[in-house]
């Protein structure tokens, strides 16, 4: 069984699931988001894992 995963939308559900937890943390979930999206989209676009 092969699973792809684009790191977009893993990122995106780990933040929000960080959000549900912990609210008050908000600003800094959303700052590390897109900081980490901007570094995979320099980088070369999706890994995908394996």
């Amino acid at each position: 069984m092969n699973l792809n995963l684009s790191i977009g939308p893993l990122i995106s559900l780990i933040a929000g699931i960080l959000i549900l937890i912990m609210p008050r943390m908000l600003n800094y979930i959303v700052a590390i988001y897109l900081i980490v999206i901007g570094l995979v989209g320099l980088l070369g676009g999706s890994f995908n894992l394996r």
